[in-house]
């Protein structure tokens, strides 16, 4: 088991649990931390989306922080019996998913669901990121106002707009970069 903790909020200090083997690299905690200093008041009552869940980390501690409800997308098996665990020691509920990420946005898009917070984790390198961003940017999924962050490699380029979402920010943290794209003509970060 690999050690990681929530940083701030109702769940302060509280371990979670990420399996060694699985191919999980979980949000560091300086970036972590980082991205939601970034983020601030705007995670308090926000619906959140988070793909390729890994641990559940980022959804968790925005639950932590106050966040409405969270919605956790994680295609192994493993995986998402581990987010359901780490929610249950957090003493938080939220929807588990066990899907590929492109099915599970088509199904929500159709069922006209959309959030205001998209965390978005693929394994680096895998071409992930702009395949999800492009989806996300087809409209709906995310709410007027909606914000989408991208972790991505340090190396990893990522265009400026995804259909409706365009790049606000990017802040890099080591080898890892966080990229922040608001749905356009929303209000700006």
């Amino acid at each position: 088991m690999i050690g990681l903790r929530v940083i701030a909020g109702q769940a302060r200090g509280r371990g979670l649990r990420a399996l060694r083997g699985l191919k999980l690299r979980p949000t560091a905690e300086r970036a972590r931390e980082a991205l939601f200093d970034i983020l601030g008041a705007e995670v308090s009552g926000a619906v959140v989306l988070d793909l390729y869940a890994g641990t559940g980390s980022l959804g968790i501690e925005a639950l932590s922080r106050g966040a409405a409800r969270a919605t956790f997308v994680e295609a192994d098996r493993h995986g998402a019996a581990l987010i359901r665990q780490n929610l249950a020691r957090c003493r938080f509920t939220g929807q588990v998913l066990t899907q590929e990420v492109g099915r599970v946005l088509a199904g929500l898009a159709r069922r006209g669901v959309s959030f205001t917070l998209v965390f978005l984790d693929p394994p680096y390198g895998s071409g992930e990121v702009a395949r999800a961003l492009r989806r996300l940017g087809r409209g709906g999924l995310v709410a007027p106002g909606g914000l989408v962050v991208a972790e991505h490699a340090e190396g990893h380029v990522l265009d400026e707009t995804y259909g409706e979402l365009g790049l606000v920010d990017r802040r890099r943290y080591g080898r890892t970069c966080l990229s922040f794209f608001r749905r356009v003509g929303s209000r700006d970060r």
